[in-house]
């Protein structure tokens, strides 16, 4: 009878002892398991020196604050920039030309809308906001408004006079 207990090595086909089993925890495991994963919690820890110690009383930046180094008022390097507002007057300027044009504000809107297009491009030429073709549209919808009224007027007038000139001919 032989005492074989699991933690004496056994001699191998050489002659010379095996090398002794593993442990549980310790993050060795046999040769006939090399392919097999190792259970949780069996890898060795990392060697020393293989990540630099925190510096004392050091904190990481806090969040959208700029990595050390970068210089003070630079923008984060993820993500995409800050779209550049959209000029008012451009946008007034079309709705008044709109309104203008459709018969809300007949004169008033189209004239309103011909006068803030055309301070908005010029606005626009040294702020560098967006707008411009909302600027350009209210500006031309608002000339081409305030022509229509213009013609417009100019035939009610014609045909009152016309109707006028009329009447008196045939003495009614």
């Amino acid at each position: 009878m032989s005492d074989h207990t699991p933690d004496a090595p056994v001699p191998g086909p050489t002659g010379q002892p095996a090398p002794p089993s593993p442990q549980p925890g310790q993050g060795q495991y046999p040769a006939s398991q090399q392919g097999a994963h190792p259970q949780p919690g069996a890898y060795p820890p990392p060697a020393q020196g293989a990540y630099p110690p925190p510096a004392q009383g050091a904190q990481p930046p806090a969040y959208g604050a700029p990595a050390y180094g970068a210089p003070y008022g630079t923008a984060p390097a993820y993500g995409y920039g800050a779209q550049p507002k959209t000029n008012a007057l451009a946008i007034v300027s079309l709705i008044a030309s709109i309104v203008g044009f459709i018969g809300i504000l007949p004169i008033i809107g189209s004239i309103g809308g011909v006068i803030t297009g055309h301070i908005s491009l010029n606005q626009l030429k040294t702020n560098g906001e967006n707008g411009r073709g909302m600027a350009l549209a209210g500006t031309i919808v608002g000339y081409v408004g305030l022509a229509f009224w213009i013609i417009g007027g100019i035939a009610l007038f014609s045909f009152i006079a016309w109707a006028a000139s009329q009447s008196s001919q045939y003495g009614y």
